[in-house]
């Protein structure tokens, strides 16, 4: 296993003291020994990889940069990759030819980046487990009767296992952050339609020169420090140049240099659902240390929107989103399930069923909201840096392959409905702003704990430098005990 980051393996490479080839084998060998009992790498393409490596190793010893040149990584399962399978777990689809690869992966390969293969991921990318009918069960490293999360499970696994130093994932419900969390590594997702998402695309679809723009979804940089999600960042950001309008887009720099400096508000609790007692311990013991190094921080701010708000307009938008890319059978049981909700019901249950279904004045009607909910977080913004809170409920679950509406999570010994997930992630994705994941411990039991820094919009560097001083500050990645060896 190679635990170094991707920054200090780039180093390495530029110094000459490591060859392209002999990490692209270390990673090879490493998959091939470790992955039986994880699963987190089941496309594999290492033939092009050992030939793409070969080629970065003539490029170093002609002195040729790459911000990447040479690093082995993997991408997530659900962004094409020319000549490789993109099923979205879903059956039957492995055979659709892929000629392109999305534009990030793109991004990627031009900067030296050695592709290895693909990371699994739950099924049309619609779960918190990394599982599907295509490709199985992926399996965390820190202990294999649990998820590593969903989707982008395999690329945290992969992460934490000593695979490779960088990963490509996705977030529409954490699906970035909450592997990340469950896996004890780094994810960033980004402000809104900072990074292109041509190209990660549900396989038989046509991927269009103009890309149609969703409102929630982003792709976005997983690693083992937050120095490399900076570095990926760099090599990501920018306009898809197949779209009609073209932009440069220069990102603010971080707001602050020094720890010290940072005005933090911390939140351990949501109004609508419980936190375990292994995160809220995590939230505080953080939140202790940022006041030792001198950091203001804070635990309630007039300034702060209101999260119930914020929960019940992301649920509306997020449902509604998930609806309209339903199939017809599908849609119809949703049809018939909301048209039995009383019509005074108004749980997080019913309020999910009724949006799958909602009308375009109903979506409108909640964007609305959400352009008031981004005016407020501007003015939050103003008197804080970053929202620190929990990326989800509780650590890392065991595998449940149940039907959704089966499911439950514990948190303090009491079950709690499975959907209710999507609550912590939502702060962020509902008006784009950007989030990075970060490690903060082990729960009692040994699982990782993440939290996530919250920043302004388009600020990405503020959140990012902020993980990256708690790391230098007070520790981050570690790896799991199973995988030093």
């Amino acid at each position: 296993m190679e635990f170094r980051t991707a920054s200090e393996l780039v180093a390495a490479l530029r110094a000459r003291q490591v060859s392209a080839l002999e990490l692209t084998e270390q990673a090879i060998a490493c998959i091939e020994s470790v992955d039986g009992r994880l699963n987190a790498i089941p496309v594999r393409d290492f033939a092009r990889a050992r030939e793409a490596a070969k080629a970065a190793d003539a490029a170093l010893a002609k002195g040729e940069g790459g911000a990447l040149l040479g690093l082995p990584m993997t991408v997530k399962e659900s962004f094409n990759v020319a000549g490789l399978p993109t099923t979205w777990g879903i059956p039957n689809t492995a055979t659709i030819p892929v000629t392109q690869d999305a534009v990030a992966v793109a991004r990627l390969k031009a900067a030296g980046a050695v592709v290895l293969g693909k990371s699994n991921i739950s099924m049309v990318l619609a779960d918190w487990q990394a599982s599907n009918p295509v490709y199985g069960t992926t399996n965390n490293p820190w202990d294999v009767n649990r998820t590593p999360g969903g989707s982008s499970g395999g690329a945290a696994a992969a992460l934490a296992a000593g695979y490779v130093a960088l990963e490509l994932g996705s977030d529409l419900g954490g699906s970035l952050r909450i592997p990340a969390h469950f896996c004890g590594v780094y994810a960033h997702k980004p402000s809104l339609d900072l990074l292109p998402t041509h190209g990660h695309t549900p396989p038989g679809l046509p991927v269009l020169s103009v890309v149609p723009q969703h409102d929630l979804p982003v792709i976005g940089p997983m690693a083992r420090s937050a120095a490399d999600l900076m570095l990926a960042l760099d090599v990501l950001a920018g306009p898809d140049e197949a779209r009609a309008i073209a932009y440069r887009l220069e990102l603010p720099a971080p707001r602050h240099d020094a720890l010290k400096d940072y005005r933090v508000l911390v939140l351990d609790q949501h109004p609508l659902v419980p936190t375990d007692a292994a995160v809220r311990e995590a939230v505080e013991a953080l939140a202790a240390k940022l006041e030792q190094a001198g950091c203001r921080v804070g635990r309630v701010s007039a300034a702060l929107p209101d999260l119930s708000l914020i929960t019940s307009t992301y649920m509306r938008l997020v449902m509604a989103f998930m609806g309209g890319t339903m199939p017809e059978p599908d849609y119809k049981t949703a049809v018939s399930q909301a048209a039995g909700i009383p019509e005074a019901a108004a749980d997080l249950r019913s309020l999910s069923l009724r949006s799958r279904v909602a009308s375009h004045r109903d979506w409108m009607q909640a964007d609305f909201v959400r352009t008031g909910l981004s005016h407020q977080w501007r003015g939050f913004f103003r008197d804080w840096d970053i929202l620190l809170c929990p990326v989800t409920p509780t650590a890392a679950f065991p595998h449940d392959a149940r039907a959704w509406e089966e499911r439950s999570i514990t948190v303090d010994g009491r079950p709690v409905r499975y959907g209710d997930q999507f609550i912590w992630p939502g702060i962020a994705t509902l008006c784009g702003l950007p989030a990075t994941a970060m490690p903060a411990g082990l729960s009692q039991n040994g699982l990782p704990v993440g939290l996530q820094a919250i920043g302004p919009f388009l600020e990405d560097r503020t959140s990012i430098q902020f993980a990256h001083l708690v790391e230098q500050a007070f520790g981050g990645f570690a790896p799991p005990p199973a995988m030093r060896q």
